[in-house]
Formats: structure tokens, sequence, C-alpha cells
């Protein structure tokens, strides 16, 4: 007899993977799928990055590395916490991991217990979820829409907190929306946060560089918070390393020991030839990257000005990330080319297999009346995909 575990049942699919594989399964078969689905940069690792690998290979590390990071990174990650963020974090303080997401993996793993309750202001990343469910906890979602950017209010996270909450995770900019929470509004939920010291927040700042004018601020720069708040970061969005897969915390030194000692017994430490490139990373002025920045920029305003001419869409403008959130619940209830569209999931495998574009269904991401689409692609792509997808919807 075959059974799984409960654990492993429990779990739900990624959905943005699922789509990709949906996506990859259509390629196959001759189609010509524009994907729109996947959070991945479509630059190169910057040579200067490449080059600090190479010369990693060529000094000869090859070795296991320390379960929480070679110290030179960990130096970097600290000095790159000052610079940018005005946040003290000693090297005790920090883990590196096997990109963000085992940061996130790790942090719930060692804070969370059976019936702890974890708040996901909504929208939220697809493996927040799935994460608090592992850990045997329950994901409360605290729901925004279009019409607020994307945010929640203290008002809503006070009312949200029961004796059961031991968790908040924040993220901004926030994939899939690309909102950015201003300091003023991060220290206002920050108040309702100070009347119950038993919770703990997870700051996701993944995609802090990709911003475009709003000036990204780190919850744990709050003094109030700083010995309540995990803040997780990693090189993959910004330095366009995606597969180099490292991440890292900055954390009460208490919360990172258990970390490194949940990771120790899973992974241990991450690829060596990727920390040594992740120092080059770091160390390098933001600079470097601005022409990418630049670039996702461009395309945020093509593809908000084209996504406007097609009726029932409604859009908001991202500060950050590289991701439009729209709101398509205009369709649901409709019946498009001999297709019923009830959902967000109904319209996101229309354009997959309809318009041959691939997106990704907002249900998953705790919104469920509207889609993500990745603008991480080129303009011949988000144009011709945006106008696959008014054509379909036409007829």
């Amino acid at each position: 007899m075959k059974q799984l575990s409960n654990r492993i049942n429990s779990l739900p699919i990624s959905a943005t993977l699922a789509m990709a594989s949906k996506a990859r399964e259509l390629k196959e078969n001759g189609v010509d799928i524009i994907g729109l689905s996947l959070g991945e940069p479509d630059f190169n690792t910057p040579d200067f990055i490449k080059n600090a690998a190479i010369q990693a290979v060529q000094d000869n590390y090859n070795s296991y590395t320390p379960v929480d990071g070679y110290p030179a990174l960990k130096r970097s990650i600290s000095k790159k916490f000052k610079r940018d963020n005005n946040l003290n974090y000693e090297l005790n303080q920090i883990v590196v991991s096997t990109g963000a997401k085992q940061s996130i993996a790790n942090t719930c793993m060692v804070l969370l217990n059976p019936g702890d309750e974890v708040l996901l202001p909504a929208p939220y990343w697809v493996s927040y979820s799935a994460v608090v469910t592992l850990s045997e906890a329950k994901f409360v979602v605290i729901p925004s829409s279009i019409e607020t950017d994307f945010k929640i209010t203290p008002d809503q996270l006070d009312k949200a907190i029961t004796a059961k909450t031991k968790m908040v995770i924040f993220n901004s900019p926030n994939n899939p929306s690309g909102t950015v929470y201003t300091e003023n509004e991060y220290r206002e939920l920050a108040k309702v946060l100070e009347k119950y010291p038993e919770i703990y927040i997870i700051s996701d700042e993944i995609y802090e560089h990709i911003n475009y004018g709003e000036p990204i601020f780190s919850f744990a720069s709050i003094t109030e918070m700083y010995n309540r708040t995990i803040t997780i970061n990693g090189v993959a969005k910004a330095f366009a390393m995606t597969g180099w897969r490292i991440g890292y915390i900055g954390a009460p030194s208490w919360i990172a020991k258990a970390c490194n000692k949940m990771q120790g017994q899973i992974t241990s430490g991450a690829n060596c030839i990727a920390q040594r490139a992740a120092i080059a990373a770091l160390d390098a002025s933001v600079s470097e990257i601005k022409y990418m920045v630049d670039e996702f920029k461009n395309r945020r305003e093509l593809i908000i000005g084209l996504l406007k001419d097609i009726n029932g869409f409604k859009l908001n403008k991202p500060k950050g990330a590289f991701y439009v959130f729209p709101d398509i619940s205009s369709y649901f209830g409709k019946n498009i080319n001999g297709v019923e569209i009830k959902n967000s999931s109904d319209f996101s495998l229309f354009l997959l297999e309809i318009a041959h574009v691939a997106t990704v269904s907002g249900d998953a991401f705790g919104n469920p009346n509207c889609i993500r689409i990745s603008y991480a692609a080129s303009t011949e792509q988000i144009k011709k995909a945006c106008s696959q997808i008014k054509e379909s919807l036409m007829n």
C-alpha cells in the first residue's frame, strides 16, 4: 500500500511552478507560449559576479561550507544591512541559506508550533502559506484590494490578532502586487504590534532594490520591532542570480542559532562557489544594477499602458518588483470563446490555452479577483503577449 505522510498530502503544489509546467507541456507540443508566470529576471548575472565565481573555482573553493555561511560573506551581509537598511546585525545574527525560501522555512520551523496562527496580509507570495502549513501552524489571511493599493490597515491587523497569533509576514516590495509600504505605513502597523510583544515579524525584502522611487524601509529599523523581526533577503532578484540559490536572514541571535541548528540537519551550508559570488554582489555599489532596474521601470510603463487598453482589466501602478496584478473579476460568470470563466484560475488557464500567455491565478496569492503577470520579459514579448490577450478576449 502506497501511503504518503499527512505532511506532504497537506502541502499544495506551487502555483507558479504548476503554471510553468503546463506552459512547458504546450511548448513541447509545438505551441508558442509566452511565459509571463515566473518571477525571474531575464538578465544574465553581471560579469563582475561571474568573474568572482570563476576565481573561486580557480582558488579551489570546493569543500563543505560552514552551516551558517562563510564568515567573509556574513561580513558582507552585515555591511550591506548597515549601508542599505540602517540595520546593525552581528555575524552571529546572520544565517546564509540555499535561497530566501529556505531562510523563510527555517524561521517558521524554529518559531511555530501546532495551533499557532500566522497572519498573511494578502496578496502574499504563494510559498508563505505552504511553509506555515508545513510548520503545522495555521495561516490567517488579511485581505486587501486594488482599491487600497493592496495594503492592509492597522485596524485590519489589530482585528486579525488572536491569542493564537504567533507571527505576521510582511513583504515589501510585494510579490505579486509590486506594492511598497512607506515608512509611515510600517510605523503605524508597528504601533499595533507593540501591544502584542509575543508576536514575531518576518520582513521579506528580497525585492528591495527593484523599486521605482519609493524609498525602501526595513521593518526591523523600527526600534521597538528590532528584537522581534527576522529580516529576509537574498541575491536572486536584484542581481539576476535566481539559480545561484543564496538567501540570508538577519535576526535576534537566539533565532539565528536555532535556524543554524535546523539547517544543519537538512541541507548544511550553501554552495561554496555561489557564496563567493554573493560576496562580490553585496560588496558592489547598488548603482551596478541600476541598468536592470531602469529597464524594469520602462517595461512597467509599457505593460500598464497596453493592459489599460483591454476592457475589463483594472490596474494600479506598482512601486516595485516586476509584476502587475490586475483585477479581472469583471470576466467572472462570462462565456468567452466557448469557455466559461468562473474564477481567476479559469481566466489564467484561458489565457494559457487560448491566448498562449502564461500567467498565475490570484487564488494562489490570497486574492481570487486578480492574476499575476510578470514583466521580467523582453519588450517584444510583452507587446506580443498583451496583443494576444486582447485579441483572445475580443472573440
